[in-house]
């Protein structure tokens, strides 16, 4: 591969060869060389032409940018309809509130989704340090899967947490039949305070995928075996 991004090293090449998966991962470019921001004397971030801002304002107090051009900001839609709706509302209608773009929830829609919110495991231990977190996880099987008889390791979930009570859920991962449907309403949670207390006091609707954060017991600090015995388990 060329170390040019701009370059198409595959361009009038014809490749044949038969595969069961095929994954297209192109990457995304800023525009701001297009744009000519550089005019107005906004910074952008050389590797990517991204622009580093503070509260989407840019290095140019009057010049603010929102959406995939920011740098190291989740690239979706719905988080630059967000923070355009709260930045208009701060500059334009007495607003105060900020864009939150630590408890994102995503997912990714392969057959088997994974949706996430909050921090990741490697994440919450670079911020507060492996020993400061309760890392909760679990394989389970849903309903669907009992007659095929898949292999439950195809679905699992974790919850990262502080370790000390009432354990504040730092971040929740699930992979599985419809994740993101799942994700969604505990993103809402997360962003209220969540704690692993208050999740394990809760009780799940029987059966459901989303039950499944609230029936998980075991630490990866256990060293306990998260596979499911039965569909109860």
């Amino acid at each position: 591969l060329s170390p040019d991004p701009h370059s198409t090293p595959f361009q009038d090449k014809v490749f044949e060869d038969t595969y069961d998966t095929v994954l297209m991962a192109i990457g995304r470019r800023a525009l701001t060389e297009e744009t000519a921001v550089s005019n107005a004397g906004v910074k952008v971030i050389p590797e990517n032409a991204k622009i580093d801002s503070d509260n989407e304002q840019t290095n140019i107090p009057n010049v603010f940018a929102v959406g995939d051009v920011l740098h190291e900001k989740p690239e979706l839609t719905p988080v630059a309809v967000q923070a355009g709706k709260l930045l208009a509302a701060r500059l334009y209608g007495n607003g105060t509130t900020q864009m939150d773009y630590q408890n994102v929830a995503t997912t990714v829609f392969t057959p088997l989704e994974y949706g996430c919110v909050g921090l990741s495991e490697e994440k919450a231990e670079e911020l507060y340090g492996a020993d400061n977190l309760e890392i909760y996880h679990a394989y389970y099987k849903p309903t669907e899967f009992f007659i095929p008889q898949r292999n439950p390791q195809r679905c699992y979930l974790k919850v990262v947490c502080e370790r000390a009570a009432p354990q504040k859920v730092l971040g929740m991962h699930f992979i599985g039949p419809n994740a993101g449907e799942v994700i969604q309403g505990y993103a809402a949670a997360v962003k209220c305070g969540l704690t692993f207390e208050t999740l394990e006091s809760t009780v799940g609707i029987h059966p459901t995928l989303a039950e499944e954060f609230t029936r998980v017991t075991i630490t990866k600090r256990s060293g306990e075996d998260p596979t499911p015995q039965s569909c109860c388990s």
